[in-house]
């Protein structure tokens, strides 16, 4: 029947739309809500003798269908809500709550949705309506008479009707309201662990883990051994920090649940954020063993293999999924990175230049370029960044970086001061591109921007680590900035105190200041850390001026075999060893 067509806006079940008012036809709002409240399946079909609609009923319906084809929803609105009290027909009611919702009509659509949940009271899409709305009016108990309705229906559905509805409070800053209407239900139901359960969900929510975990405690007491509720209660104690108890929570549930792969992956994930990266792989084998088909399982475990530098077990790994079409491309990147990483870069080149779709499509091509750079390539390399800048308009900024770093690598460090200085203009404030310009400032002797940019970069994060070394670092070329660099080195010393860098930049500037004994310690330690070219041209001059002249040239020697472009070295040798001839 005509009268039961929608026309297109109504099918849209529009919660919190960003309009103020409704669109044209055809040009319906482009945000629908964060999720979906789904209509209801259509019930038993009305009575043919129904189809004997009065006729003024039926004219109401016809006007109304019209109307909303033209974009005249409050005529629409209307006509659906007159039929709808006139004729006991839960669908009218229904049209009429959509309409007046995407209108943004609150009055209208409580009305409707009243009128809807009286005609079918066990409908879920007008019980969760009529919850989302007493719940955005602050109405406790009218949300909790609709929730429990939901609850009586559907209980296996409970949980996922209650995200539905917090995914929209959420931004209206209402899930305290969602959460205390599920205090009063859990008083109601004080055997159904699911209330206690999403009441732990809300609580971390609004990050307020001793909530969560005392909820989700209730939970598992109502229902002990409840595998979903065991898996989040891990989750609560990684968010807090505590990986320990969270490895304890894994271990035991994926002893009471062996076959449950879903603990042994949140088991895994908990044992390489805790850096266990051996036991994290035995985990891993252990479900792949279990299942051979869990690719997922398998680029993971290649990841981690990765991680502890396995790279022949990681590549055996993703060779094998190269088989997989879904997984050709990422694993592909992967092999990509295993022979960059020893060197092979003819072949990594080919590699990445095989991720031609997929999620890695962006970094594959960076990472090419920057094989392409680091072999002198830059024709080839600016030729391909020019496809990217075209292909990827929303990657900009990456590209912009990436551009000056090619500049800086072609030593045309003027230019790429120019580049990150006009990107300034539309980027203010953007972190990294402060800090490249900062070093690009001080490869053309402009020593009040390189201060100025990450000072600024420091009023906006003063802990960030990455400026603080480089401010410590160029104060050093200011003796009368000794003690400001001391402060701002201390401070990134304190935040990651195992930075190979850091430690260098610390070490050398105790040999500014004299303390030629510190500064070798400080750096022999930086440079057993990260055997870096700069670390080894300041170890190799305080052992110099230590009278270690052997040792100095020793590691100068092994240094410059390895890098004999490397401008650090080369001005060791230039004012030290020549010097000493």
């Amino acid at each position: 029947m005509l009268i039961f067509r929608l026309f297109s806006v109504i099918t849209l079940v529009l919660l919190n739309s960003c309009a103020d008012s409704p669109a044209k036809p055809g040009q319906p709002e482009g945000t629908v809500a964060p999720v979906k409240i789904a209509e209801p399946k259509e019930k038993a079909k009305a009575k043919e003798d129904k189809t004997s609609i009065d006729p003024d009923v039926l004219f109401m319906l016809l006007t109304a269908e019209l109307a909303g084809q033209r974009g005249q929803y409050d005529i629409a609105l209307e006509g659906y809500m007159e039929a709808a009290k006139r004729v006991h027909d839960p669908r009218f009611a229904e049209r009429a709550a959509m309409i007046a919702m995407y209108m943004k009509d609150s009055n209208k659509t409580n009305e409707a949705v009243a009128l809807w949940v009286r005609q079918d009271p066990k409908n879920q899409a007008a019980r969760k309506i009529a919850a989302l709305s007493a719940l955005r009016a602050g109405n406790k108990k009218a949300a909790t008479e609709h929730l429990n309705m939901l609850l009586n229906i559907d209980p296996a559905g409970f949980e996922n009707a209650v995200l539905e509805l917090a995914g929209v409070l959420q931004k209206d800053g209402k899930i305290n309201t969602l959460y205390d209407a599920l205090d009063t239900l859990s008083v109601q139901h004080p055997d159904q662990a699911v209330i206690f359960y999403m009441q732990s969900l809300l609580a971390m929510q609004k990050k307020e883990i001793y909530l969560a975990e005392s909820k989700i405690q209730q939970a598992l007491k109502v229902r002990p051994g409840w595998d979903k509720a065991l898996m989040f209660q891990a989750q609560i104690a990684v968010f807090s920090g505590d990986l320990n108890k969270a490895k304890t929570l894994l271990k035991e549930a994926s002893l009471k649940y062996p076959d449950n792969n879903k603990i042994s992956k949140i088991l895994a994930q908990v044992l390489i954020k805790a850096e266990d990266y051996d036991a994290a792989a035995e985990v891993y084998q252990d479900i792949i063993s279990a299942d051979p088909r869990d690719i997922e399982s398998q680029f993971a475990l290649g990841l981690v293999y990765l991680q502890v530098d396995k790279d022949e077990q990681a590549e055996d790994v993703f060779k094998k999924l190269l088989e997989q079409p879904e997984w050709k491309y990422q694993a592909s990147f992967y092999l990509g990175k295993i022979e960059e990483k020893h060197d092979h870069s003819k072949k990594a080149l080919v590699w990445f230049d095989k991720v031609t779709d997929g999620p890695f499509v962006f970094d594959a091509s960076i990472s090419a370029i920057s094989l392409l750079a680091k072999d002198k390539q830059f024709d080839e390399a600016n030729s391909r960044l020019s496809l990217l800048q075209s292909k990827f308009p929303k990657q900009k900024l990456r590209l912009l970086l990436v551009q000056a770093e090619l500049y800086s690598q072609q030593k045309q460090y003027e230019k790429a001061f120019n580049l990150l200085t006009e990107a300034l203009v539309d980027f203010p404030d953007q972190k990294e591109l402060l800090y490249t310009r900062a070093l690009m400032a001080e490869r053309v002797n402009k020593p009040d921007i390189v201060e100025a940019d990450l000072k600024k970069i420091l009023a906006m994060d003063p802990d960030n680590v990455e400026a603080l070394n480089a401010l410590g670092y160029t104060l050093l070329n200011k003796p009368d900035r000794y003690a400001d660099a001391e402060k701002y080195l201390q401070h990134a010393l304190s935040l990651e105190p195992d930075a190979a860098v850091i430690i260098d930049s610390y070490g050398w500037l105790q040999f500014k200041l004299g303390n030629n004994e510190k500064a070798l310690d400080y750096l022999q330690q930086a440079y057993e850390k990260q055997p870096e070219n700069e670390i080894a041209a300041h170890l190799a001059e305080v052992l110099w001026v230590l009278g270690r002249k052997d040792e100095a040239r020793k590691l100068f020697n092994k240094a410059i075999k390895d890098a004999p472009d490397d401008e650090y070295l080369m001005d060791f040798q230039r004012r030290i060893l020549k010097g000493a001839q």
